[in-house]
This record gives structure tokens, C-alpha cells and sequence, in this order.
């Protein structure tokens, strides 16, 4: 076990480190985020009230909503309800050590300009999901409202110990798993005939690909200036698992499983399996090259080896993974 002066002194490298990034992430900020006028909003997707035809256009979107599952549904759901409990992870971002250190948002750095552009643009994918969702006629609104409103409450813990390194790895697993499960949602809309809801998520999972691409070359710097730190803190994250943002979204309340049963569900229609996550990690072992990385020491060279075995042993169990028969749907009328 590690005596507190060695986490200190670990954590301070890892916050000189993060701050010699800063360049590398204000320039992610003007060339990988998008100009608010530039940017596509909520409003280009749904049906404008102003409009004296708004009545069809809400009619047409309900038919092309009759065709899509109810599974297909509830997973868009909590997918919408993830996206929208955005408060929890700004906040997160901004406890991390070394990103904001002057403890403003109107300060120019560039960690700090990335955490407002950054939310920013993900708020407009709850925004788009949830006012589709009630569109629909087809969910219970006070019940997705509810479990919104829980999972803020709860909170948010991806258990990265507020190390920078440990967040970067974090994001850039999450947001690729993310990307992943709007684009798999996206084909089960078109599959249904609902070819609007298949844009709208191909949209968001292009957003969530441009951020992916941000946070990865955020990690590939760190392993670039610090490679022991780095593949030390990607071992650490994988030992931990991958704590998904929703994890407590049914916590307190009378549905204590919620995340369970719509992780099922997710699993059993093809929207984020165990195979998936398996993938991820070889994606990130094979992008930050950790079986070519040499000049470890020797607590580096046993993280390369755990992690360079990693994705196997994941693949296997998704192999024996049996998909639940009975699944418990939620939110839905």
C-alpha cells in the first residue's frame, strides 16, 4: 500500500504534467468543438411549434415511433437519462487536480475553456432525446423525470481518485462506449422505419466521436511526457472496471435495480455488450501502443502485461455471457 507522501507526490507530478497540456487542449477547443452558431441544436431535429402544420409533423413523428420496440425504446430512454445527468460530470471534471486551479469558470485556460465547450455541446443531446421522448406519446415522462432527477441527486463516482490521468482514461473509454451505443441505436431506428430518431443519434454519436478524439490525444500526450504514469493509471482504471455514468440511477428509490435491468437490455438487443467493452480496451491498448512501449519500470512492465491480456479475458467472458430471457422494461407507458 502506498503511504500518503507517495500519492501526494504522485498526484503533483501528474498535475505538472496535465498542465503542460494545456496548449495541446485549448487548441482541441477551437478545432475539435464547434462554434455554437455553427453547431447543430435540438431545434433542427423536432417539429416547429410555430408552425401552422406543427400538429402533422408531431402526428408523423408518433406513426414512425409506433414501429420502434419497446426494449429499443427503454434503452433510448437510458440513454437519455445518462446524457442528462451532465451537472454531475462537469462537476466531476472540474474536481480533478490540475484542472482548474485558479477555481474559476471565467479563467482562459485552456482545461477550463474545454470543460464549458465541452459541456456545452453535450447538453444539447439530452435536450434533443428527452423532447423526442415525450413527442412520442409512448413514455411515462414523470418517471423518467424521477429517475433524472435520483441520478443527480446521487451523484457520480468513476472512482479515478480525482487523478487527472485516471479521469483522461475514463473519458476516453466512456465517450467511445457512448459513441457506440447511439450509433447501434441509430440502426435499430432505421431498422424500425423511424429514419429521423436514426439521424438524431447518428448525430450524437458524431459528437461524442469528435470528443473521444479530443480526450485520446489528451491521454496520448501524458504517455508521451510521463509513460510509467500513464500506463500505471490505465491499469489502475481497468482494475476497477469502468464504472458507467448512470451506475446509481435507481438508488434510493423503489426500482433499486433500474441500472441492472436497462444494462440487460442494452446487452440483450445489441446497443452496448460485454463484447463492446472488451473492444474498447484493445482499441486503447493498441492506439497508446503499450506492448511497444519500452524504458518502464518494473511496476510500468507488470501493468503492460496485465493490460496487454486484457481485452482477451474480457472477450472470453462476453463469449459466456448468457443474455437475460426476462427483462424488466421501464419508463414506458
Amino acid at each position: 500500500m502506498k503511504k500518503s507522501g507517495e500519492i501526494n507526490y504522485e498526484l503533483e507530478k501528474n498535475m505538472e504534467v496535465i498542465s503542460q497540456l494545456d496548449e495541446l487542449v485549448g487548441d482541441a477547443v477551437n478545432n475539435i468543438l464547434v462554434d455554437p452558431d455553427d453547431c447543430w441544436q435540438p431545434s433542427d431535429f423536432l417539429p416547429d411549434m410555430a408552425n401552422p402544420e406543427a400538429l402533422e409533423d408531431i402526428k408523423l413523428l408518433q406513426k414512425r415511433a409506433e414501429g420502434i420496440p419497446d426494449t429499443v425504446l427503454t434503452s433510448l430512454v437510458g440513454n437519455m437519462i445518462t446524457e442528462e445527468a451532465l451537472p454531475s460530470y462537469q462537476t466531476y471534471f472540474n474536481l480533478l487536480e490540475g484542472i482548474n486551479e485558479e477555481r474559476s469558470l471565467l479563467s482562459p485556460s485552456g482545461w477550463v475553456r474545454w470543460s464549458k465547450a465541452w459541456t456545452a455541446e453535450e447538453n444539447r443531446h439530452g435536450d434533443l432525446l428527452n423532447k423526442y421522448l415525450y413527442l412520442t406519446g409512448r413514455i411515462d415522462m414523470k418517471a423518467v423525470e424521477q429517475t433524472i432527477h435520483r441520478l443527480i441527486s446521487n451523484g457520480f463516482d468513476p472512482k479515478s481518485e480525482s487523478d487527472p490521468y485516471q479521469a483522461m482514461i475514463y473519458t476516453s473509454f466512456q465517450e467511445r462506449a457512448t459513441k457506440i451505443s447511439h450509433v447501434n441505436t441509430g440502426k435499430l431506428a432505421d431498422k424500425a422505419g423511424d429514419h429521423v430518431l436514426s439521424r438524431i443519434c447518428k448525430t450524437i454519436a458524431g459528437d461524442e466521436a469528435r470528443h473521444e478524439k479530443a480526450y485520446k490525444s489528451f491521454m496520448s500526450r501524458i504517455f508521451e511526457i510521463d509513460p510509467n504514469g500513464a500506463i500505471l493509471a490505465f491499469e489502475k482504471m481497468m482494475r476497477k472496471q469502468i464504472v458507467m455514468p448512470a451506475v446509481l440511477m435507481g438508488d434510493g428509490g423503489s426500482r433499486p435495480n433500474l441500472y441492472q435491468d436497462f444494462s440487460a437490455i442494452t446487452q440483450k438487443i445489441g446497443v452496448y455488450t460485454g463484447w463492446d467493452y472488451a473492444r474498447i480496451i484493445q482499441h486503447l491498448v493498441d492506439l497508446w501502443k503499450i506492448e511497444a512501449l519500452t524504458g518502464l519500470n518494473d511496476l510500468a512492465s507488470k501493468a503492460q502485461d496485465y493490460l496487454a491480456n486484457l481485452s482477451d479475458r474480457y472477450m472470453r467472458l462476453a463469449d459466456r455471457m448468457k443474455a437475460p430471457d426476462d427483462i424488466q422494461l421501464a419508463w414506458l407507458k
